[in-house]
């Protein structure tokens, strides 16, 4: 990882605090992955239009453990 100084005026930098709090991250990982997103939105060289998408929906990867039990209403489809 590289380490980098950013300056935020305080009104953005309580904001993203309290963004950061809510999520239970620290603010640097909220920049980070805020910062990724906008370069995937924005990275026409990369070839992938659906890393746009990137952070849209979070959650971690147990999340979608659960999923034929909400479609199918049963444990396999």
């Amino acid at each position: 990882m590289i380490r980098t100084q950013i300056s935020f005026d305080r009104s953005l930098y309580e904001r993203a605090k309290r963004i950061a709090r809510r999520q239970g991250v620290s603010l640097a990982e909220l920049c980070r992955r805020s910062l990724a997103e906008a370069v995937a939105r924005n990275d026409s060289s990369a070839g992938r239009p659906w890393m746009r998408h990137v952070g849209v929906i979070e959650g971690g990867a147990g999340d979608s453990t659960t999923v034929d039990e909400v479609v199918y209403g049963r444990e396999r489809p």
